[in-house]
């Protein structure tokens, strides 16, 4: 599928956005975030939860991962196999709070941003996708990815 047509479909999916907040502060230092948004940490068994849903994350519908009971993984972006092992809990955050930070060109949605977006459905603009707790609690998820294969490599 072309890079934009996920771009597009990321944007105008029917994800539910996190409700009317106003969002945590965070500083990023280098190419992290390295405390946690609102001072809490996650849980990693919600945030596989978060990871594997298709309305909520969307992650699979780009990433693939050791998800064996998720058809139809995507192919488009890294695998979060050993997710933990390449990128620091800072680094995870930060792409998922803000990916275009790393990569100008991302086609990752902006999970906790609002501002400068486009193509943003009327009922989703100032909302962020996820909550900072629902944030925290995917990087706590994706940091427990260490060395571990891909779907594709278990095949």
């Amino acid at each position: 599928m072309d890079r934009r047509c996920v771009a597009a479909l990321l944007t105008l999916a029917c994800c539910a956005p996190a409700a009317a907040a106003s969002l945590q502060p965070y500083e990023i230092t280098g190419d992290a975030i390295v405390a946690p948004l609102g001072g809490t940490r996650g849980d990693p068994a919600k945030g596989r939860a978060i990871v594997v849903d298709r309305q909520r994350g969307l992650c699979l519908l780009c990433h693939t991962g050791p998800f064996p009971e998720q058809r139809f993984q995507g192919d488009i972006a890294p695998s979060l196999a050993g997710a933990g092992s390449r990128l620091s809990e800072g680094q995870l955050r930060l792409r998922m709070v803000d990916s275009t930070r790393i990569n100008p060109d991302s086609v990752m949605p902006s999970y906790y941003r609002t501002d400068h977006l486009t193509r943003v459905a009327p009922a989703q603009r100032d909302k962020p996708i996820l909550e900072a707790q629902d944030i925290e609690n995917v990087v706590a998820f994706l940091v427990t990815l260490r060395d571990q294969p891909s779907l594709k490599e278990t095949r």
